[in-house]
């Protein structure tokens, strides 16, 4: 018969159980859902409703999807103060910071021209 895994931490030594402890929070840190990142904050989801105008069933409704646009993922992030930054990284480079995304239009962008009507 096996062991199980609190056996095996149980034989370790207890500074070696203070790393893997510290070190399973720091990643439960950086991997967390939206409604996860709201608690850390600690706001309900009734404030940032407020905050952004909604309601609360809207709040929940967001907290649960999986595919979201990226203006409104922007939203609720600056809703809790914060900031929503791109980073894409591929496997033979650096990371590369994508800018340019949020904005409304960005001032380099050519203007949009709409064909008049020969009516």
């Amino acid at each position: 018969m096996g062991t199980t895994l609190r056996k095996k931490l149980a034989q370790l030594a207890p500074d070696h159980r203070e790393e893997i402890a510290a070190e399973a929070t720091r990643l439960r840190e950086e991997y967390l859902t939206l409604q996860e990142l709201r608690k850390a904050r600690e706001l309900t989801q009734e404030q940032l409703a407020e905050t952004l105008g909604q309601k609360q069933g809207s709040i929940a409704k967001l907290e649960q999807r999986t595919d979201l646009l990226l203006s409104t993922l922007r939203r609720y992030v600056e809703a809790m103060g914060g900031t929503l930054d791109l980073i894409v990284q591929f496997p033979d480079r650096n990371p590369v910071f994508l800018s340019g995304l949020f904005d409304e239009e960005p001032d380099h962008a050519p203007k949009k021209h709409r064909k008049k009507s020969t009516r």
